[in-house]
């Protein structure tokens, strides 16, 4: 996120690093670099720096009544998944130190997650365009992930096909959720904004539906990392990383493909030939949708809750206007 939280104290951080990691903070910098947790550098006494990240599980619910304790199950899992994969290849991922229980993350504040990593120099790109070398060799990384043993993969929960605060969306369509113009800048003109384009919002939930019922229970469950976009991959001096694991679950191989080929079906048949897999359109085209319905309903979902005119929030603002326009 680009602007760090404001119900966050500098002290009640600092706290939960020493109490969970032994991690005494003397230096204390946000990092506005992502678009979802919240990242600080952290040096401790003797000069080594960490890099941690705190997620707010208010905003990683899958509907606005689910309680936090499953929100932040879901996080642990996956990075729960992530430290089984690094003892299994520590050459493809960045994953979470264990705090003083052995868990990689730790719940505080009751609405807080935070996890802390190792900080690894590199270079990093931000969302965007793959260059061709930079697509390969995250495709060599999601094959490594996709291989990854049955007791690493099942470390991650399952997916479901839910799409996060699609409750949210349904309520402003049918009308039964009345929101605050007081909310904030954003609420009304959001609101707006969706009903302008209801008609194409219900036709893309229910063409999502559609697909869902397609797929059913088929087969072929791998580790997915869910978001293996250029601004989750470094390159450093021993190669190529997946980073941000905070979406991994199991899943059909296609959730880490779909936005990888460059549309000429190479990278497919690259996975092809490593794997023996051949990615199905019809999940290809159920997780290009997903990403898109995701992105509404996140927005709205953060425009239906207190909020000003941060950075944050205006650029949820042009993220909701790009796709519903």
């Amino acid at each position: 996120m680009l602007t760090p939280p404001a119900d966050l104290p500098d002290f009640a951080l600092r706290a939960v690093l020493e109490a969970g990691w032994s991690l005494t903070a003397t230096a204390l910098i946000y990092l506005p670099v992502g678009f979802g947790s919240h990242h600080w550098e952290v040096t401790d006494p003797t000069g080594e720096r960490r890099f941690v990240t705190i997620d707010d599980l208010r905003t990683r619910r899958l509907s606005s009544a689910e309680p936090l304790a499953a929100s932040f199950q879901r996080l642990r899992a996956s990075l729960s998944a992530a430290q089984a994969l690094k003892t299994v290849d520590s050459n493809v991922l960045v994953a979470p130190l264990p705090n003083s229980e052995g868990e990689p993350v730790t719940r505080f504040a009751d609405f807080f997650a935070v996890a802390v990593y190792p900080l690894v120099e590199g270079e990093t790109f931000e969302w965007g365009t793959y260059t061709d070398q930079h697509r390969r060799a995250v495709l060599d990384l999601v094959i490594v992930v996709h291989s990854a043993p049955t007791k690493v993969r099942d470390r991650a929960l399952r997916d479901d096909y839910v799409i996060p605060f699609r409750d949210t969306v349904t309520a402003l369509l049918e009308g039964s959720l009345s929101v605050d113009t007081g909310l904030g800048p954003y609420t009304q003109p959001a609101v707006e904004l969706l009903t302008s384009h209801s008609a194409q919002v219900r036709q893309a939930f229910a063409h999502y539906d559609d697909l869902v019922t397609e797929v059913g229970a088929e087969p072929g469950l791998v580790l997915t990392h869910g978001e293996p976009h250029p601004g989750n991959t470094m390159r450093t001096e021993d190669g190529w990383l997946l980073i941000d694991w905070d979406t991994a679950l199991a899943a059909p191989p296609e959730r880490d493909l779909w936005d990888l080929d460059p549309g000429d079906g190479t990278l497919h048949a690259a996975y092809t030939a490593a794997t023996g897999v051949v990615p199905r359109p019809n999940l290809l085209e159920l997780y290009r949708r997903r990403w898109d319905l995701t992105e509404i309903a996140v927005c709205l979902a953060r425009f239906c809750e207190p909020h000003a005119e941060t950075a944050d929030d205006a650029e949820t603002w042009t993220i909701l206007k790009e796709i519903l326009t």
